[in-house]
């Protein structure tokens, strides 16, 4: 049997590595953020749900470990079996902490999913200069906009994000298995905002359940303005008369809803 010595074997990885063109771990497709059952609600928060109706939630929500009293201006009515709640605003149903079981465990493994998710997508690795605080966090024109579209990776920044005009997300192709499993990470250590009647798109096959925002601050969306994506969040969300998302909301305190449209990504 022939054998090889460790300097021979560095070598032919070595040779390997350019026969794949230089490729490295950082190069490849970045494994997407995972939710586990924390994706199985459209909004889900620690401290409570409120909306100014009315209000078009698509998707379940779920408020906990506060009990079911948190979800307010939704007029909820509780199923017979006292597992879930529903309300006209809501293409889905409402849980709560203090429902019938197994609604308590459920939501207990979904906070720590969220949880989870949010310490994961902070830890992702950024080790391009170039994405780090980019234009000191106002996204947007040269930096965001449609002649310079944010492309697949992680983007930190170490103060507040605020996405002054229409922002593009590009990914690699419409094909299966380019664009459709581009993975998209923001990072910030403050508040992410969003002018009024601005918009986030997509192009090149991105989806928005690819597009993860993990945001140490709270989030503010403006008036007439349009997100997209998984808000991972510390603190709070708002969302003011008109907004929308495409998306989740995943907080670890608040959502409120002022008039807005909250829809689940397509899988």
């Amino acid at each position: 049997m022939m054998m090889f010595s460790s300097k021979a074997c560095r070598s032919v990885l070595f040779l390997l590595s350019l026969s794949l063109g230089g490729a490295s771990v950082s190069d490849a497709k970045r494994p997407k953020v995972e939710l586990l059952s924390a994706g199985n609600y459209v909004i889900l928060t620690k401290s409570g749900i409120s909306t100014v109706p009315t209000s078009a939630i698509t998707g379940n929500i779920a408020v906990s470990p506060i009990a079911g009293e948190a979800m307010t201006g939704f007029s909820t009515t509780l199923d017979a079996g006292g597992q879930f709640s529903t309300s006209s605003q809501l293409t889905g149903q409402a849980f709560a902490a203090n429902y019938a079981i197994p609604t308590p465990a459920s939501l207990t493994t979904a906070v720590s999913a969220m949880e989870a998710a949010y310490t994961n997508a902070a830890g992702r690795l950024n080790s391009d200069a170039a994405r780090t605080n980019m234009n000191s966090g106002t996204l947007g024109g040269n930096f965001g906009g449609a002649a310079a579209p944010l492309t697949p990776g992680v983007y930190t920044f170490g103060s507040g994000v605020h996405i002054a005009d229409t922002i593009y997300f590009q990914g690699t192709g419409p094909g299966q298995g380019q664009g459709d499993t581009d993975v998209f990470i923001i990072q910030s250590t403050g508040v992410l905002s969003q002018a009024a009647n601005t918009r986030v798109e997509l192009t090149g096959g991105a989806l928005a359940k690819n597009i993860f925002w993990q945001i140490a601050g709270n989030v503010a969306v403006g008036a007439g303005a349009h997100l997209k994506g998984i808000l991972l969040v510390k603190t709070d969300v708002l969302f003011t008369t008109g907004s929308s998302l495409n998306g989740r909301v995943l907080a670890q305190t608040a959502c409120n809803l002022q008039m807005a449209t909250i829809t689940e990504p397509s899988e």
